[in-house]
């Protein structure tokens, strides 16, 4: 830069001497790009934080929030930093202080990066936890400490690379450590993991019913290795959560309503007319109680000891205890009419019929004459 030819010669001696591979006004000019620069990120970060405050307040989207806290934790020597790149337009030092300048660089962009890194998986956790059973906590909590270090590791490794550091070695024997610990662990890690897809996917929360092959009861506790499940009858049952994924799970408590399916027999000898009315019968029993929406009854088979109908209807609360009431209103209501119509139920009966045959005449055996008297000596 040409300097003005007012300066005293003294003062322009001195601005025009070197430092560090720049000039002494190059030096001056640097400085003051990169006051002028820090002060305008520290007044855009301000305003940021103003605009994404007010902008999270008025939206329930975890977004703006994420966004808000990544600017709140953007570090005053890390705007510093970006500073120094239009300063940098003016001079470029080289040697040792260019070394310095680099590894500096490298340090400040990693810290912030696992800064934001870490601010975005807490408030990504969070946001979960807002939504998420408490049992949840415990395995979120472990998923955030799980994906921060996995984090950091990348973001050191990143680090190592840009200084000119070869990290194939090291990531080769992190792979090597990896596999073993895995295969060591291997029964703990299925079980972390499963309780990390409960809680990410919900097939069932704590306080759901569930039937889980021969077992059943309600979920009281998911934890990070097992899950835990109170049975009927009283007892705790523990399931690990690895084998838990691998079972046939029923969740009744996201029943919306419940089909119920039952079968009536009657006795052979209910005449047909009646049969014919059986049908018609049954549906208006059925759609006489509340809650309840009827779907069909027919005439279904001629079984052993009975003529069976099959009704199906639908219980539209999915309460246990509801469709017990119910059912049973329509089988009390189906044996007083029935009885009053004189049908009778059938049940598991055998007719033997017997069958008398004519007696055979026996034959008569034949008679012997009797032998004559042989007469007497001397008569």
């Amino acid at each position: 830069m040409r300097l003005p030819p007012e300066l005293p010669p003294a003062l322009a001696a001195w601005l025009q001497r070197e430092f560090l591979g720049a000039t002494a006004l190059a030096w001056g000019q640097a400085a003051l790009a990169a006051l002028l620069s820090f002060a305008a990120l520290v007044l855009l970060r301000r305003v940021l934080v103003r605009r994404l405050g007010v902008l999270a307040v008025r939206t329930v989207t975890p977004v703006d929030d994420v966004l808000l806290e990544l600017v709140r934790r953007t570090r005053t020597y890390f705007l510093a930093f970006l500073a120094l790149w239009p300063a940098a337009a003016f001079v470029q030092p080289g040697g040792r202080a260019a070394l310095v300048l680099r590894l500096l660089s490298v340090l400040i962009v990693t810290v912030q990066a696992a800064i934001w890194a870490s601010v975005a998986v807490t408030q990504v956790i969070e946001a979960r936890l807002r939504s998420a059973d408490p049992a949840a906590a415990t395995t979120l909590g472990a998923l955030g400490v799980l994906i921060r270090l996995a984090l950091y590791a990348v973001l050191l490794l990143l680090a190592l690379s840009n200084l000119g550091i070869n990290v194939s070695a090291l990531i080769a024997g992190l792979g090597i450590g990896g596999i073993a610990i895995a295969l060591a662990l291997q029964r703990i890690l299925g079980d972390l993991f499963g309780s990390l897809s409960i809680v990410l996917d919900k097939p069932f929360v704590v306080g759901d019913f569930v039937v889980i092959g021969d077992l059943m009861g309600t979920v009281e506790h998911i934890g990070l290795k097992t899950t835990r499940i109170r049975s009927l009858s009283g007892e705790q049952i523990v399931f690990s959560n690895g084998d838990l994924l691998e079972s046939r799970i029923r969740n009744f408590k996201r029943m919306a309503e419940r089909r119920v399916l039952f079968n009536i027999g009657v006795v052979y000898e209910t005449p047909v007319t009646k049969l014919s009315t059986i049908p018609d019968l049954l549906r208006g029993l059925v759609e006489s109680a509340e809650g309840v929406r009827f779907d069909r009854a027919h005439f279904k088979s001629f079984d052993d000891f009975a003529l069976t109908f099959e009704v199906v209807y639908f219980v539209l609360d999915p309460d246990y205890n509801r469709y017990m009431d119910v059912h049973q209103q329509i089988l009390l209501g189906i044996a007083r009419r029935f009885e009053t119509d004189g049908i009778v139920f059938a049940y598991p009966t055998r007719t033997v019929y017997l069958k008398s045959e004519p007696a055979e005449p026996r034959p008569t055996p034949p008679t012997t004459p009797a032998p004559a008297a042989s007469p007497s000596p001397g008569g």
